[in-house]
């Protein structure tokens, strides 16, 4: 079960309650910048150097790389819009916009990049 966000009324600003999660939405914000940093650089290495390495049809790690790289190109932004959203929010004392859909377009490029690496890993000599 998840607590709601602390509002103006119902924030106790002595005991720190907004400075935690002004520092957990930080946290949060570093943990979207790492992600995308490891989807782009995973799409590199899958997208430019596996088919320089691998002896066949390249095109297949080329399009895993592409969607590896924009799926941490995705998260750079979904992170900041999240972050900025969410420090707005504490400032106003209301509760953050929510962006589920962004969520699942994330998602989906994640399963279709997985899938696809499995076939590869799969059928790959």
């Amino acid at each position: 079960m998840t607590r709601p966000l602390p509002n103006r009324e119902n924030l106790d600003v002595s005991n720190g309650d907004m400075e935690r999660t002004r520092l957990a939405n930080e946290r949060t914000y570093l943990a979207w910048w790492r992600t995308g940093i490891a989807g782009v650089a995973s799409g590199f290495a899958v997208g430019r150097v596996v088919p320089a390495v691998v002896q066949g049809t390249s095109w297949p790690y080329v399009a895993v790389g592409a969607a590896l790289t924009a799926a941490g190109l995705f998260a750079f932004v979904y992170g900041t819009v999240r972050y900025r959203d969410l420090d707005a929010a504490l400032r106003e004392g209301r509760e953050p916009a929510r962006r589920d859909s962004a969520l699942l377009v994330l998602a989906a490029i994640g399963v279709a990049a997985g899938v696809v690496s499995l076939v590869l890993v799969l059928v790959a000599p």
